[in-house]
């Protein structure tokens, strides 16, 4: 399909806060859209940060709309076996997903996982590089007559008439324009760490996202960085940790405590991480808008949800999507834009945040009468057509058929 062309009324200067998955899809978007955008990026450089990722069809198809699906699959693994779910104390298989033969079927495309930077070079691969303004941290936004002022660190400034906030979970822009969200102790922390495959047992290098659950806890892995890694994701008990960032960090030793009793298989992966990162997860409600005036949020900073769906990325990029056709067929009143784009996104994000904060006690459910019950019914049902309604959406039928058909 042709991308929507916009009228000829003068484009609106646009400025996307962060240069992580949102705003580079964004900025994709737009582009393809024919509304160029300032991405501004606190970083000093793109970095690898943040290790795995999943991408399910409903991300795959706007990948491939964004014409860099190519440039993903050269690091990305696509996935034969997903939702392979494993009892903790001896591997048992209780439930999995056959996606080499009913991905594509279903949903028209694959599922992959990939390192996050290898998403994020693939998103960078859709903006020229002189619309990325690396070093540039925003510490705060105000209005200017009917213009936008963004006021960054070193005293440096920059005007524009949209503002999009895809400046994650501690977004200065939601700051901004709602205060501090009040954030929930979830109780719960998780680690991360990518073992390199050569130290990886056999199971661990399959093209499969494997989930191993058992009371209290749960593991996933699954092969990254076109299978030179295997990327670990486990969620435990936080105690008293509270820290919510990136840069956090624990010894193999204390990742192993968590999961001591458990498969022997599990354990020698965890023990074949190098430093893995530990972060608290805070949970968050709702927001019961994103928008105002000239300034909208995007990705986490407009609906932050616990990974048990391993959707956050997905939900980011079809906001992106979403978001850069409504300023398209909006460019004449870009705050009602920004109003349609909200409209159509928030419910969608808002059943994933709650869905996705269930799925927690169903995981760590402890051995018992519960745990069985729920053990059966995973081995009747069936992950792929369980989660159609995450991976069939389709952002032209939000957006009409009429502006579908100039597609």
């Amino acid at each position: 399909m042709a991308e929507m062309t916009v009228s000829t009324t003068a484009p609106p200067r646009i400025a996307v806060l962060g240069a992580g998955v949102g705003g580079l899809a964004t900025a994709g978007f737009l582009r393809r859209a024919g509304l160029p955008s300032t991405v501004y990026e606190q970083a000093p450089l793109l970095t690898e940060v943040g290790a795995g990722v999943l991408v399910a069809p409903n991300a795959a198809r706007q990948l491939r709309r964004l014409k860099v699906l190519d440039v993903f699959r050269e690091r990305a693994v696509r996935l034969d076996t997903g939702w392979e779910f494993r009892r903790w104390q001896d591997g048992t298989v209780l439930s999995s997903e056959d996606l080499s033969a009913a991905c594509e079927r279903l949903y028209g495309e694959h599922t992959y996982t990939a390192h996050r930077a290898d998403l994020l070079t693939a998103l960078m691969s859709s903006v020229p590089d002189d619309s990325v303004r690396h070093g540039h941290e925003c510490i705060g936004l105000d209005h200017e007559g009917d213009a936008l002022r963004l006021h960054f660190t070193h005293g440096r400034q920059a005007a524009a008439d949209v503002v999009i906030g895809a400046d994650g979970v501690h977004s200065v822009v939601r700051r901004t324009l709602f205060g501090t969200s009040p954030a929930t102790y979830s109780g719960l922390c998780a680690f991360r760490a990518l073992v390199p495959a050569e130290r990886a047992p056999r199971f661990a290098r399959r093209p499969a996202q494997t989930l191993w659950i058992g009371p209290g806890h749960h593991l996933v892995h699954y092969p990254v960085s076109a299978g030179a890694l295997v990327n670990l994701v486990a969620i435990a008990p936080a105690g008293d940790f509270t820290v919510e960032s990136w840069a956090a960090t624990a010894t193999v030793a204390e990742f192993l405590a968590e999961f001591d009793g458990w498969d022997q298989r599990l354990t020698d992966l965890i023990s074949a991480a190098g430093t893995p990162g530990r972060w608290a997860l805070l949970d968050r409600a709702p927001l019961s808008r994103w928008s105002e005036a000239g300034v909208t949020l995007l990705g986490d900073a407009a609906h932050p949800m616990l990974p048990f769906l391993a959707q956050g990325a997905a939900q980011t990029i079809e906001d992106a999507a979403v978001l850069a056709r409504c300023l398209a067929a909006g460019i004449d009143d870009p705050p009602a834009a920004l109003r349609r784009y909200e409209q159509l996104r928030l419910p969608r994000t808002t059943r994933l945040q709650s869905v996705s904060r269930d799925r927690a006690h169903s995981n760590h459910l402890p051995d018992g009468t519960e745990q069985q019950a729920r053990d059966k019914a995973y081995a009747r049902q069936d992950p792929l057509v369980a989660n159609g309604w995450i991976y069939a959406y389709d952002p032209d039928a939000e957006l009409g058929d009429s502006e579908a058909a100039q597609e």
